[in-house]
């Protein structure tokens, strides 16, 4: 009879002697996070090295790819086993016997947190440490934000925990988090320096004992900039006092006022909005169970047919995920214009020490440009990204499905238009597909990968796949027309528009949706996209539009008068020579003229009906989303409006923030809304109803 040992659970953490130092290993795939069974380990290994009186020194290390990189995400929010992670760092910060971490990959939050409560750290010199607690809403809780200050100073501890940003392991030598780097192998090179701190004059070195001067100027100007830069964030606010604590209280009550802080913000909104966003960039990355099984199609070379804006900023992520591109253009002028364009990003990566010489010559070595389909029949992926125009795309895909070659995914970068119409197009329409980039394309995360109803299952993967190679935040959603992120923001714009009608400003509204949260109001951003680009999408979806909507034409009006936006100096705002707004009379006059050539009286506006209408208007389209199959839950949905549209991420997307304020809430609001404005806008999804009514959410059953 054959014994399956398989379900026989190895240790978490293994003790082992080397001599007269102890290892405490802490084997817990995949990224060796602060589990029970760690915990439980690692105070097991240490009752071990304390009852040896041949153990004069300790070794925390990992195996796999990372140190401890954190806490097991999994716990949070719910009641944690004994013992505490704070057992664990009180013991060994009184630990009789030097202990050193070694650290390898990253060590991150309560990682970082562990090893400060070592008496020594060394580290691989590919290592990364770091306390990016705050970007989960909450702050470190095992003395963090109290030991990293006493060793790096407070302005290098400020910017590590409130922005969350880690360090590389030679900035970490030079300002104290770590002692010494590995020369070689990191647990020979471990054991080697735990026996050379035995013999120094204090071998127990902690933190703790480190004092630090208070400096009110730089708290002043950390607080001034966090307000600034992670507006409306709670947690950075409260990291800041978590790290002034250090310099005001010994460090016993500091370390327990710190662990109330991160208590305080675990339970709070926003933490829990942030954890859900965490959480949510896992779940999408993830194929539907109906094609878990499809694997991608190999893509080692790309082309891009479009050298605007938008088709230099794919190629240049095509580039930088080590792919020869070739770029297609009408004109050798735009080609040049498009490889100019390219030169001078990477140019100024150089300049700012992101990019070296070397590897800028390497990208645009393999950059290519043309001006025939020919030379595209090589491509493994090609991603069209001409003008928002159905007549030339419908072209594009024709001539495209001449010259690739079989297997080739051909995608389509359209904001609006009918990915299916295109694949008709094809005598392959199982290989086109979606790629939505968010511009400019090189730097915004999000990338909304549309699967066609005839789309192959393969081609979905290998989207996925070509995302996740760009560094992308992807998606995949079902085709419909603006697919998820500008099928809900229509709806904002709508309500937005319908609101000046009625005597709301833009700057009026603008504000009220700046301080809900978004990065710019509706008008700002239309300026700033010029006003003829938004016409231009108006114009496309003309047709689809209400007949409210069509008349509602101050868009058409303000271009009419030549203010395009930012660029023509006037738009909703006008612009001084810097382009810093300010509110026009002029466009109050345009609207007053407007509203009363309609017959419509204007009134006065709160914020909570501006926020309301923009808002709710967007949720009832996701909740119709969901309802088609456009998306598979709402996390897709909160992903994209936080990584691509400037949903505020501690709010958790707009069908979280729902969830959050009470669908009912929602489902009330919707039909007094539909009430007043109209039904064929507010009328509620059956979807909200139906989950309002018995008491549920979209992420919860009631």
């Amino acid at each position: 009879m054959m014994t399956d040992n398989s379900s026989v659970a190895r240790p978490a953490v293994v003790y082992e002697k080397r001599g007269d130092v102890a290892l405490a290993i802490i084997d817990h795939p995949p990224v060796n996070a602060l589990s029970l069974a760690v915990r439980k380990g690692l105070l097991e290994a240490l009752d071990s090295a304390a009852r040896d009186d041949g153990v004069r020194a300790v070794v925390i290390l990992c195996r796999g790819k990372t140190f401890v990189a954190g806490a097991d995400i999994k716990e949070f929010g719910r009641p944690m086993e004994p013992p505490f992670f704070g057992e664990v760092i009180d013991r060994l910060d009184a630990f009789a016997k030097p202990v050193i971490a070694a650290i390898h990959g990253n060590a991150l939050g309560g990682g970082l947190e562990l090893a400060l409560a070592c008496h020594w750290r060394i580290a691989a010199p590919s290592a990364r440490v770091g306390l990016p607690e705050v970007k989960l809403g909450t702050l470190p809780g095992a003395g963090g934000t109290q030991r990293l200050p006493r060793l790096v100073g407070l302005e290098l501890a400020l910017k590590m925990i409130v922005e969350g940003r880690p360090i590389g392991a030679a900035e970490a030598l030079k300002n104290g988090a770590i002692d010494a780097i590995a020369s070689g192998d990191l647990e020979a090179d471990a054991i080697a320096f735990a026996r050379e701190a035995l013999s120094r004059e204090n071998p127990l070195r902690r933190a703790r004992d480190v004092t630090v001067a208070p400096d009110p100027i730089l708290f002043e100007r950390a607080e001034a900039d966090a307000r600034k830069r992670q507006r409306g964030a709670e947690a950075p606010l409260k990291c800041i006092e978590a790290v002034r604590l250090a310099t005001e209280l010994p460090f016993d009550e500091a370390a327990k006022r710190e662990y109330a802080l991160c208590i305080a913000l675990l339970q709070s909104p926003q933490s829990k909005a942030l954890r859900h966003i965490f959480a949510a960039e896992r779940e999408v990355a993830k194929p539907p169970a109906a094609m878990a099984g499809a694997a991608p199609r190999p893509v080692k070379t790309a082309a891009v047919i479009g050298p605007g804006v938008m088709g230099a900023g794919i190629a240049i992520c095509l580039l930088d995920a080590g792919f020869p591109v070739s770029l297609l253009g009408r004109s050798s002028a735009s080609l040049e214009s498009a490889r100019a364009r390219i030169g001078k990003i990477y140019d100024s990566g150089v300049t700012r020490g992101t990019l070296t010489a070397e590897q800028k010559a390497d990208r645009l070595g393999r950059l290519k440009t043309t001006q025939s389909y020919d030379d595209l029949g090589d491509a493994d992926l090609i991603i069209e990204a001409v003008d928002e125009d159905m007549a030339v795309k419908r072209e594009v895909f024709r001539a495209l499905d001449r010259v690739a070659k079989r297997g080739a995914v051909i995608a389509t970068n359209t904001s609006f238009l009918d990915v299916d119409a295109l694949a008709r197009e094809t005598g392959r329409p199982g290989d086109v597909a979606g790629m939505h980039f968010f511009n400019p394309a090189n730097v915004m995360r999000l990338l909304e990968n549309v699967r066609g109803a005839q789309t192959s299952d393969d081609v979905a993967a290998t989207l996925m796949d070509v995302g996740k190679r760009l560094g992308k935040t992807s998606v995949l959603i079902g085709a419909c027309e603006g697919f998820v992120g500008n099928r809900m923001l229509s709806k904002r714009s709508r309500e937005a528009l319908f609101m000046m009608e009625e005597g709301a400003t833009p700057w009026r509204i603008d504000k009220a949706l700046y301080d809900f949260g978004f990065p710019l109001g509706p008008h700002a951003l239309a300026d700033m996209a010029g006003l003829d680009i938004v016409l231009a999408t108006r114009r496309a979806r003309y047709d689809r539009l209400t007949p409210r909507e069509r008349a509602c034409d101050i868009i058409e009006q303000l271009v009419a008068r030549g203010r395009l936006g930012q660029k023509s100096g006037a738009g909703y705002y006008k612009y001084d020579a810097n382009r810093k707004s300010s509110p026009d009379p002029e466009v109050e006059q345009l609207l007053r003229d407007h509203a009363k050539a309609r017959g419509i009286v204007p009134r006065a506006f709160d914020d909570a009906e501006i926020v309301e209408r923009c808002v709710y208007a967007m949720v009832n389209e996701g909740a119709k989303l969901i309802e088609e199959g456009v998306v598979r839950r709402p996390h897709e949905i909160d992903i994209v409006w936080t990584h691509g549209f400037g949903f505020p991420a501690h709010k958790g997307g707009p069908m979280f923030y729902a969830d959050q304020i009470g669908l009912p809430r929602v489902r009330d609001a919707l039909r007094r809304y539909a009430t007043t404005v109209g039904a064929e806008y507010f009328e509620p999804s059956p979807l909200i109803v139906r989950l309002a009514d018995k008491g549920a959410g979209f992420y919860s059953n009631g």
